[in-house]
Formats: structure tokens, sequence, C-alpha cells
């Protein structure tokens, strides 16, 4: 039996008495975690290949065998990040059973939100009717929705919070450069929304998660904020395209790989693939590398989404749900990969 107390330590180094201080309490969550549902808003405007090949002086051939990508959703010049994301999350909420009250903690993944601060993820809490969740934004790009994940399993099972809204949100159009044949073809405007609250099995598997500094420029912006205030051209979005395709296909098939093996499954246990949806090739290569049998369905939302970022792999997700509902239940590897470079993966339980 010990004391509900313990010495505190002495302030002059010596070992002379102490006071006494209580024992600070603790909290203790839910054992394990899961996905409850998901929600999804892409932008309103269809836009094919054809309306952006004059300025890089491409092809819709070329683009489509390069990315696989036929068209893509764009929003309008009046809709903001903030907007898909709240379509997004007041579905996810719905599908989930619960009410926005109940949302302990607000999470957003964006490189677009319209302001340094304050977050979007305060704004959207506030409009959902979350409030007074904890509510920050998240700055990790397209592996931005895996980290989400990563922290709300880890917040569910430390006794912060019993449910928690994880939102990629973007408005890539927003940053595109019409001339830049590096990204500019590639991006869309979405958000996907998931609700992660407690299970009575195991949802969530653990993250591999990381970060590359060594590749900080292969992805970013053409400028800074203080460049462009001094003239420079305002900032848009470039890549090293070789580089990232090179450090996707090489590198990140062994963080998949590692999210299995963490997870105690085997390829062939998959009901399903949801990596970053960059490149079609990146995305086929993977499944050829991980050796990925014929029964695991795997998402190819970029063919008519376009690269979304953070929102890539929730809207990917819940496209496969809406096409395959009998993937209900299943085992899905997630895994996103993007500027900084960061990455982060996991195996998941389908709602």
């Amino acid at each position: 039996m010990t004391d509900a107390t313990t010495p505190s330590p002495a302030t002059d180094g010596t070992a002379a008495p102490r006071a006494s201080r209580p024992l600070l309490q603790q909290r203790r969550g839910h054992e394990f975690t899961r996905i409850l549902a998901f929600g999804a808003a892409r932008g309103e405007n269809v836009v094919p290949n054809d309306d952006l090949v004059g300025p890089i002086d491409s092809s819709d051939e070329w683009i489509r065998q390069r990315t696989g990508i036929v068209t893509r959703k764009r929003a309008g010049a009046d809709v903001e990040a903030v907007d898909l994301a709240e379509a997004a999350a007041r579905e996810a909420i719905a599908k989930a059973g619960i009410e926005p009250s109940q949302i302990g903690v607000v999470l957003v993944s964006t490189v677009t939100h319209t302001v340094a601060t304050p977050s979007m993820a305060s704004l959207l809490a506030e409009r959902i009717g979350a409030t007074p969740a904890a509510a920050y934004d998240v700055s990790a790009a397209c592996a931005g929705y895996a980290y989400g994940i990563a922290q709300a399993d880890s917040f569910i099972k430390s006794g912060l919070a019993d449910h928690v809204l994880v939102v990629g949100a973007e408005k890539l159009s927003d940053v595109v450069d019409p001339t830049d044949r590096s990204i500019s073809f590639l991006l869309g405007d979405g958000a996907g929304a998931a609700v992660v609250g407690p299970s009575d099995f195991p949802g969530i598997a653990p993250t591999i998660w990381g970060s590359d500094g060594s590749k900080w420029d292969a992805i970013g912006m053409t400028a800074t904020y203080n460049e462009w205030a001094a003239g420079a051209p305002r900032p848009t979005m470039r890549q090293a395209g070789q580089t990232v395709f090179r450090w996707a296909v090489w590198e990140m098939v062994k963080v998949a790989r590692q999210a299995l093996e963490t997870a105690g499954v085997r390829p062939e246990d998959l009901a399903a693939f949801v990596p970053h949806q960059a490149n079609i090739r990146i995305i086929d290569e993977f499944a050829k590398q991980l050796g990925l049998p014929d029964t695991v369905t795997i998402a190819r939302d970029i063919t008519t989404t376009g690269n979304t970022s953070a929102a890539s792999i929730p809207l990917a997700t819940h496209r496969l749900l809406e096409e395959h509902p009998e993937l209900s239940g299943g085992l899905a590897l997630q895994i996103g990969f993007g500027a900084g470079l960061v990455f982060g993966a996991q195996v998941v339980v389908l709602p």
C-alpha cells in the first residue's frame, strides 16, 4: 500500500527533508477505437484535361498516361476549403449516429486555409456545433489525414476525448499556376471527414509515420510570403516530379509493408488498399510491390477527382464504400505521403 503523497523535489539540491505533494490524478480512456463513418465533399466543377493542356503545351493523352487523371473536381471562386470541410463533416457525424456536441476534438489537415491563423478547425467546430471541442489544424500535406487518425486513436485511448472528427480539406485550385507542368494538372478540390470513436474491438492498428526533411524542397511553394510582399509572383505549388516519384515508389512501399507487419496482417488479409491519390502509376506500382492479390480492391479515385492532398484518402475511402458496400467491416491499408517530405500509414477496419 502506498500513500497518496510523494516527496517533492528539494529546492537547494540537498537531501534535506522535503514537503509532500499530492499525486496527480490521471485519466484512462477506451481500450480500442475505430472509424465510425465517413463524409465527403468535392468541388462542384468537373474540369477535363482538355481545359488545362494549352498553358502547359500538353495533351489529354499525356496527362492520362502519366497520372491516370481524366477529370478533376474543382470548386468555384465563392467556395473555400472550410465550406467543403463543413459538408463532409456533417455527413460523417450524421452517419456515425452521434451529435456534434459529442465531438471532443476537431482535427483539420490542410495546406490551403486562407489565413495563417486562426485555425480552420476552430471555425469548423463552431459551424457544425462542436464547440467547445479542442480544435487545431495539422500541416502534414498529403499525410495529414493519416496523422489525424493516429492522433484521434491516441486521444480516445488516453481519455482526452470519446469522439474525434478528422478532416482533410483542400482547395488546391487556389494555389495552382496553370503554366506549371510539374503539378498544375494534378490538383483538385475536396474534403473528406471521418469520425473516430470507441470500439469493442481493435479498429485502428498502430501507425507508422515519419519524415525526411532532406527532401524538404521536393514539393512546396514557389516563394515565401515575405518574398511575395517584396514583389515576387504569388506563391503557387510546384514539385520535383522525378524525386517525388522515386521516393514514393521505393521508400513508401517499405512503410506500407511495415504498417502491415505492425498490424499483424498479410496482404491477402486486406479488403482494400487506399493510398494517397497522387498518381495512378505510383498506385499501380505500390500494388505490384506489395504483392496485393486480385481480391484486394484498390482505390483509384484520382481518375475523376484529381490529387486533393490531405483529402484524398478519406475521399477515396468514401467512394469505395459507396461503390462496394461489401467492403464494410473489412481491413484497409491506408498510406499518405507528401510535402515535407512526410508519411503516415495504418491498417483500419472499414465502417
